[in-house]
């Protein structure tokens, strides 16, 4: 199977990294000073399940440079989908699937704005990692798995096939009754990188604290109250999973979203309050402490210039 793991950063990076390890045919997409390295040193991974390099990396810094592939996981920031996906098109043929691991519920929708829809499936990952330096993935939080299926849960042959991939790998991937309600239930949870931007806390602080707690499971409270207005099959007891869930994170933990907005760097806040803000006025549901999140950073990333 040849695969393409389109952005090499904390997600791509790892993922891809297994695999090419365990021998697969993996081309990456990266740009800039983390291409150099990765062309001149390989790509290091270091991992609390065990650091391990790639000494020769198959690595580009265009799409079509890649050429046609049977896996296409894409891991570029939710933000980068509707650009790159006129791009994406070249490297995609009849029996292309296309693995999105983005943060948020948009991505497929957008990439089938360019893509047929028999090209693309549902997917999430769990795993806190991140770009240490160019050249040099860390993974430090989360046991690292993908969970993914066919946008109308059928169990097929190609779906087994990645999954058998996945694991000769040694990557945990499942494949859920219903990947659809298995993407909110990471959206739900993953809202609260906003929190972490707008209180300049932790995952650690932001849960100890027990006025910020509050907050924090009121946000939640409102995303899951969102997600059955609209019809997604979440189990009642949801919301303690995810709260448990969220209390075993690092102490010093945050998340992409958080860091690019503290850096003032272009964040996914559309893609996530911004998203609930938006669902929930569309579906007449209250939304606002994800309301006073996604207000609290817009002037940030205006004022970057990247809205």
């Amino acid at each position: 199977m040849k695969i393409a793991v389109i952005g090499t950063g904390g997600v791509g990076g790892y993922f891809g990294g297994k695999l090419a390890g365990a021998g697969y045919d993996v081309s990456f997409l990266a740009r800039g000073n983390h291409l150099e390295a990765i062309q001149q040193n390989g790509l290091y991974i270091k991992s609390i399940q065990g650091d391990f390099k790639l000494q020769k990396v198959k690595v580009f810094d265009s799409i079509k440079a890649i050429g046609c592939v049977d896996l296409i996981i894409l891991a570029v920031k939710a933000w980068q989908i509707k650009d790159i996906s006129k791009d994406l098109k070249s490297i995609v043929n009849r029996d292309t699937v296309i693995l999105p691991l983005q943060n948020g519920v948009s991505a497929v929708d957008e990439l089938k704005e360019q893509i047929m829809t028999e090209n693309i499936i549902g997917g999430i990952c769990r795993i806190i990692s991140k770009i240490e330096s160019p050249g040099v993935i860390h993974h430090f939080g989360i046991e690292p798995a993908i969970l993914f299926g066919e946008l109308d849960n059928s169990k097929t042959a190609r779906i087994n096939n990645i999954q058998t991939m996945f694991e000769k790998a040694g990557i945990k991937a499942k494949i859920p009754d219903d990947i659809i309600a298995e993407i909110w239930k990471k959206f739900i949870p993953i809202c609260v990188s906003g929190l972490l931007a707008v209180t300049k806390t932790t995952y650690g602080e932001l849960r100890t604290l027990n006025e910020t707690r509050q907050m924090m499971i009121e946000l939640l409270n409102e995303i899951f109250r969102l997600s059955q207005k609209i019809g997604i099959k979440i189990e009642a007891e949801f919301l303690e999973k995810a709260i448990a869930f969220i209390d075993t994170f690092p102490y010093d933990s945050t998340s992409s979203l958080t860091r690019d907005v503290w850096e003032g760097k272009k964040s996914e806040i559309e893609y996530q309050n911004g998203t609930v803000v938006k669902l929930g006025e569309k579906y007449n549901i209250d939304t606002p402490i994800n309301k006073f999140v996604y207000h609290c950073i817009l002037p940030m990333e205006i004022k970057a210039g990247k809205r």
